[in-house]
């Protein structure tokens, strides 16, 4: 136990940061040159919510148990993808391990994942307003709650609709920016988690060498800028990483649908609309990026569910009991085989045959509904030539107070030209490190090592 100060921290998890796109990104280049860089091995599945709770528990997904941004919970026959309580995460956090030598540490926690329910001191998280009439409103979560009205007064409403979805830009991540300044400014927390999605959206779009994913990467960096000041004012070392880096991609994988057509997955129907059955399956996959985890019901349902996915175009590799064991993945929320996607491939969550048999989420941004991940809800569905005035036409009602529905998301996956989830094949576009203090990384660090690099330089570990 120690008497000492901590050393205060701000750690900035750039989403998609690699050594490529460090070079449009000055500030940030900065300061891995004056400080230190190194590339980072992160862990599979690469995707926000694994590689997030390795950071802050230094452990793999086969012990913090969050093996994707989602995953089947059999005890409730549900797929449920963005839960957001911490509870789901096990083991020891970075919080958890700082107060135990030195009591009193304090954490702001603004918009990493699994933020509810944390023992951080402070919380900001997107928590939509959910109306009893259907509609949805943006917003936040805060704790404390006096919180929430002192940062909607300065800063203005969350800007949910910026932050995922066809319009998700620069407003959310500035919004973000602005909050983690306010917040370092009123309350001086020993370590500040600032998440910073912004890199996330026109990868995904356009693929990581599109110039307009370059010019995105700037955008943030020149945005970064005041907060990184603030940092140095206040002597606050800065740590930047990432979970991932995006790749190109050009081959959406219909894993589901091949399932469906080997009969191995059910769905039931209502009003015409086709959903998605779990209990009845004998076997159907949660995609989330470029990998699926396959829920195989029955062991003798194995060989066929191989069998439907080995001659699948686009599936590099299907771990089953051996494989998730070396990849860390062998948690019994995992499925019984887990797909990983080909470099250039990434998996869909369709599963309905035919468009007109899609439920009616399908077309929407709908990250709670859908039974997998859903890059589409990134794009206005460029085959209706009316979907413009039908997203006008669902402002002006959500303006008068009235239920709407922006029913604009295509079902045509092809235009999304950058994912993740995979191991990186080569550094350039794999996740990297960078510290504003010399020498603090010297060579390759482990996502499983960075609790304790930040327990180090806060002067705890």
């Amino acid at each position: 136990m120690s008497d000492k100060r901590p050393v205060p921290l701000l750690v900035l998890d750039v989403v998609g940061l690699t050594p490529r796109l460090l070079e449009h990104m000055p500030r940030l280049k900065a300061l891995g040159r004056s400080g230190s860089r190194a590339p980072l091995s992160t862990v599979l599945p690469a995707v926000t919510c694994a590689v997030q709770s390795t950071f802050l528990t230094g452990t793999t997904p086969s012990e913090h148990g969050i093996v994707g941004n989602g995953w089947y919970f059999r005890e409730l026959g549900e797929v449920l993808l963005w839960r957001q309580h911490n509870a789901l995460v096990a083991g020891d956090k970075l919080w958890d391990a700082a107060r135990r030598a030195h009591p009193g540490y304090s954490v702001a926690n603004i918009c990493w994942w699994y933020a509810m329910g944390a023992d951080t001191d402070i919380t900001i998280t997107p928590r939509p307003v959910y109306y009893a009439d259907g509609r949805k409103e943006p917003d936040c979560y805060t704790r404390p709650a006096a919180l929430h009205d002192e940062l909607t007064d300065t800063l203005g409403t969350f800007p949910l609709f910026h932050y995922w979805g066809p319009g998700a830009g620069l407003v959310s991540s500035r919004w973000i920016i602005d909050a983690t300044r306010h917040i370092l400014h009123t309350r001086h927390p020993d370590l500040a988690l600032c998440y910073l999605p912004h890199l996330d959206y026109d990868l995904q779009r356009f693929g990581p060498d599109d110039p307009r994913s370059l010019k995105a990467a700037t955008d943030l960096d020149t945005a970064l800028a005041p907060l990184l000041d603030d940092a140095r004012t206040q002597n606050r070392t800065v740590v930047a990483l990432s979970e991932y880096g995006i790749t190109r991609v050009s081959r959406p994988v219909d894993i589901n649908r091949a399932l469906r057509r080997a009969g191995l997955l059910e769905v039931h129907t209502q009003d015409g609309m086709e959903y998605l059955d779990p209990t009845a399956s004998r076997a159907f996959a949660v995609a989330d990026h470029q990998i699926a985890h396959v829920y195989v019901r029955r062991p003798e349902d194995l060989p066929a569910t191989r069998t439907a996915l080995e001659a699948l175009p686009g599936i590099e590799q299907l771990l089953d009991d051996t494989g998730k064991k070396t990849h860390h993945l062998d948690h019994p929320r995992s499925g019984e085989l887990v797909a990983v996607a080909e470099p250039d491939a990434w998996f869909t969550y369709y599963y309905w045959l035919d468009d007109a048999r899609a439920p009616d989420f399908a077309r929407l941004v709908e990250i709670h509904r859908k039974p997998g991940y859903d890059p589409a809800e990134l794009f206005m569905d460029p085959e209706d030539p009316y979907v413009r005035a039908k997203a006008a036409t669902a402002l002006a009602r959500k303006k008068l107070g009235l239920r709407y529905r922006m029913a604009v998301v295509p079902l045509d996956p092809s235009p999304v030209r950058g994912s993740h989830g995979r191991l990186p094949t080569s550094d350039d576009d794999g996740p990297l490190l960078l510290c504003s203090t010399p020498h603090a990384v010297t060579g390759r660090i482990a996502a499983t090592d960075v609790k304790q690099l930040l327990l180090q330089l806060a002067g705890l570990g």
